[in-house]
This record gives structure tokens, sequence and C-alpha cells, in this order.
């Protein structure tokens, strides 16, 4: 199937409540393939609702959200069939704690995917050996600092190759020493062209590594555009207001 012209995947008019309190309020957004889209605003603002959403680990109220031409919010669409092709991380790194690193990378490659277990453990060591964890294959979980764990969910999620990677706050937990280690997949992924999507409060990442930045605000994608314009001369009072708050 070939993306249709615009973009890979397209959420138009997306709603979204909990007990009545209105989440998601009419988002559009649409991502181009090879983009890496930054997701920035308040706590409360729809990013990882948004990203949930988009994954289909939560229903919409109302809206369409297409990848690769194809309705995917139609309940009858499989979510399972999605998944196989847009992964995600959480900020947690929500590993199997009785599982070896190695075994955590390709159990999804071998049960969900159908990759033969020698080409998936492959695939997942070439990973593993990319980002400095070659030594770790054989660790448990808890074996590892916070960062390597974030690391090792990452490389989780590459080992299955999906057009497009949702990235949930994945620094957000990490104490501040232990980020850069994180953004440098990240940086290399966006560098390799991976599709990404990611909800970040890390301004000064979201600035050199994205395509477009999005400021969401009620629920909606307030502004957008181009990292240089949205950071250096952005056009709404909100999110110029936010920005402020962010630098101080």
């Amino acid at each position: 199937m070939t993306a249709t012209v615009s973009g890979l995947l397209e959420a138009k008019a997306l709603r979204k409540s909990y007990r009545g309190r209105v989440v998601l309020d009419g988002l559009d957004l649409v991502v181009a393939e090879h983009d890496v889209v930054c997701l920035i605003g308040a706590s409360g603002s729809g990013k990882s609702t948004l990203l949930r959403c988009l994954n289909l680990l939560e229903t919409i109220d109302d809206g369409i959200i297409r990848f690769d031409g194809r309705e995917i919010s139609d309940p009858l669409v499989d979510p399972r069939s999605v998944r196989r092709e847009i992964g995600m991380v959480f900020q947690a790194y929500n590993l199997f704690p009785h599982l070896s690193v190695l075994d955590n990378c390709t159990l999804a490659q071998v049960r969900v995917h159908g990759v033969p277990a020698g080409e998936a453990a492959d695939r997942a060591r070439a990973l593993l050996a990319r980002f400095g964890l070659a030594d770790k294959a054989d660790a448990h979980p808890d074996a590892l600092s916070g960062g390597q764990q974030q690391r090792v969910a990452l490389v989780r999620a590459m080992c299955t190759r999906p057009r497009l990677l949702l990235l949930d706050e994945i620094t957000a937990a990490l104490d501040p020493e232990l980020v850069g280690e994180v953004l440098e997949i990240v940086r290399a992924e966006a560098e390799a062209g991976t599709t990404l999507v990611l909800a970040t409060h890390e301004m000064s990442f979201a600035r050199e590594v994205a395509t477009k930045v999005c400021f969401l605000d009620g629920g909606r994608v307030l502004e957008q555009g181009p990292p240089e314009q949205l950071f250096g001369d952005p056009v709404e009072e909100r999110t110029r207001a936010f920005l402020a708050r962010v630098r101080s």
C-alpha cells in the first residue's frame, strides 16, 4: 500500500473525553514519512492521550485516524495489525522483569511478527551493540540503570522495524544525567530517517531534531511549524507564554 499524499499518518477532528472532561477537542495532525514531529505543551494538554489514540490503546469518541491511507480508527480494525507497523515506547520502561534483555527484545519479533528465533536474536544483538548495550544482552532489567532500561525499551520497539515510532515522554522519569544517553538513540533514529512522533519536555532537543513542532493546548494543535519558526517567532500568545515558562 502506498501512503496518501496527505501523509503516512493523518488524524482528523479527534475527540476524546474521560468522565466528561474533554482531553482531545477536534485535534488535527498530519505526519509525513520520515517526519520527526515533536509534541510540546503543558501537562494535561493531550500529548499522551493523542499518542495512545494513534496506537489504538485508547478508542476515540469522534474523528478519523488514517495510517498509510487506511482508516485504522474503524472499530472493525484489529489493533494488533496496526501495532505491527506502529511501535510505541512509554515513560515507564515496561520491560518484562523475568526475561533477559535479549529475550525482551526478541519476544514480540517471534510471537507477533513471526520472525525466526535466530534472526530475531541477531537483529536484537545488532541494535544492542549499536547503542552500547551489547554486554547487557544476558542481564535482567533490574541489573540495569534507568537510562539503560529505557534504551533497551527503545531497542525492543525498533527490533520489529515499525514504520512509525511513537515516544511518550521517554526521558521524564530519568535522572538528568541519564537523559542524554536516551536522546542519543532518538537522534540517531531521526537521522536514519525513522518516522517519529514524540511528546517531550526537552525543548532544545525538539529544536535540534524535529522537522515539525506542534504546540498542544486545550486538546488541540494550537500552533505548528518548523522548529526555527515555532521557537523563534511563535504566532500565538499562548505558545509564547508556554515557551517563556519553560525557558525561565
